[in-house]
């Protein structure tokens, strides 16, 4: 044991001296992941979406009619920018991305309305934002129906009902929705939690790769294996180590923009993040060694990392709900300890979860240190072999 630790710390001395003597370690592992930290931040500032430019079609031009357009203007997410003429010229206003939906009021709106007939009002919009889709047609819906129940609250008041009896008549049952964990729907709250961990394990991984990736290419291997004892457990730990330490730092740079920066909520144990923090770095660097023991290439092992980086959120369930995929879908998530990095974050932060429905994230990530400790004879291989070295 007492070996091991010299031997590993003989490889830690090294390999900070290879990060103070280098520049791309300083950019890998502080100046790119605090401008991605930074870049997300100001993107996620607000968090809820507002004010989506659409145009409204007014053919009636009566009171109600404009009384309709200003409703409309005053949802939260809708913001009246055009008054058009045509549909020919809210198409054009579409198609070159300036608006995002158009609403027709019809010919004969008011007329129809006093006269106890049926009207409709007609919008138009684009699929090709689900969220704004989303959001544009529940604000236009709330503003029609808020409409509409006015102007059958003015009826029934005329018939002599009162108000209130008017209200209750015309809704008999009333539905009661309560949004838990994020009331405010706040898109920076899950967002930030998942972008900036993002950065986080991509910049992990590519770090790790150049790490390993440049003793095989700069033919140092044997050296970097000779300062470890001749000990590849020892070599490894020791290279790793500083990489661990400063993206740990980082970590905590990057739960400073979650929770104070954008603001979401810490209803947890910041200890179970912690915890969970420096398994999900762990995990992404056991990967990494994993990749480049089995190509012995640096270019392959960062491209190889990369995709592999970049799959995770698409598996991850934030955008398409695990429980929706197909089972092989859902079997290829557990492939990603940021699918687990994730759910931990969501019930530590948003749910407030008690710490042991947390303890199966914990573990789910630790499983990945066996993908190093089944690469140790193949990575002795390429550090010993003359014929693994001086490739790109």
């Amino acid at each position: 044991m007492r070996r091991f630790l010299k031997n590993t710390r003989a490889t830690f001395i090294r390999e900070v001296g290879h990060m103070v003597r280098q520049p791309m370690y300083a950019v890998l592992m502080v100046v790119l992941p605090l401008v991605s930290f930074a870049f997300f931040a100001v993107l996620l500032e607000h968090g809820v979406t507002r004010n989506v430019p659409i145009a409204v079609l007014d053919q009636d031009q009566t009171p109600l009619s404009r009384t309709v357009t200003r409703m409309i203007d005053d949802t939260p997410t809708a913001l009246v920018s055009y008054e058009i003429t045509t549909m020919e010229e809210g198409e054009r206003l579409m198609r070159e991305g300036r608006i995002m939906g158009i609403v027709l009021i019809p010919k004969q709106f008011e007329k129809s309305i006093l006269s106890n007939s049926q009207t409709h009002i007609e919008s138009y919009i684009t699929g090709t934002n689900v969220t704004v889709n989303g959001l544009l047609s529940k604000d236009l819906q709330t503003a029609v129906a808020t409409f509409s129940a006015g102007i059958q609250i003015q009826v029934l008041t005329k018939l002599g009902l009162t108000e209130l009896q008017a209200k209750a008549q015309l809704m008999p049952v009333r539905f009661m929705k309560h949004v838990l964990f994020n009331p405010y729907v706040n898109y920076g709250y899950y967002l930030a939690p998942s972008f900036i961990p993002m950065m986080l394990l991509i910049f992990t991984v590519m770090a790790t790769v150049f790490a390993l990736g440049t003793e095989l290419k700069h033919s140092t291997a044997r050296d970097w294996y000779d300062t470890a004892g001749e000990s590849i457990f020892a070599a490894l730990t020791g290279k790793l180590l500083p990489i661990t330490g400063v993206m740990f730092l980082m970590s905590q740079f990057m739960f400073l923009i979650i929770f104070k920066v954008v603001g979401a909520p810490l209803n947890g144990s910041y200890a179970a993040l912690l915890a969970g923090s420096l398994l999900f770095i762990m995990s992404y660097q056991s990967i990494a060694v994993f990749i480049v023991s089995i190509v012995s290439n640096m270019r392959l092992a960062l491209s190889l990392g990369g995709g592999y980086s970049v799959l995770a959120f698409t598996f991850s369930g934030l955008t398409f709900p695990i429980m929706a995929m197909t089972p092989f879908m859902r079997g290829v998530s557990k492939l990603f300890p940021f699918t687990y990095y994730t759910d931990l974050i969501v019930d530590q932060a948003l749910r407030g979860a008690p710490v042991i429905y947390s303890l199966h994230d914990l573990g789910a990530m630790a499983l990945f240190f066996t993908l190093p400790l089944l690469s140790l004879p193949r990575l002795r291989r390429i550090a010993t072999e003359p014929k693994f070295w001086g490739k790109l």
